[in-house]
């Protein structure tokens, strides 16, 4: 074996290895930004869906009161009318 190709691979794997470091840690903070900007839109986007459903919900239940508890639904007919 060649001592000097030895040598070089040594000094190539501890110079990756310490340029490295850096770069990972950077990486994993790029991560983190990147996962909770698009947390915050999902979060974002749902209070916004969830304010429309609420407003929704509370438009119908204010027409329930007006319209009252005495209205009945239309019921379509099973039968035809009998004629005589």
């Amino acid at each position: 074996m060649d001592i000097g190709a030895v040598a070089a691979a040594v000094v190539e794997l501890v110079v990756g290895l310490l340029t490295s470091s850096p770069s990972r840690a950077t990486n994993r903070r790029s991560d983190f930004t990147a996962i909770t900007e698009r947390l915050d839109r999902a979060l974002r986007d749902e209070r916004t869906q969830r304010r429309v459903l609420t407003s929704y919900v509370i438009e119908l239940w204010r027409w329930g009161g007006r319209v009252g508890p005495d209205t009945r639904p239309v019921r379509l007919r099973t039968r035809p009318p009998i004629s005589t």
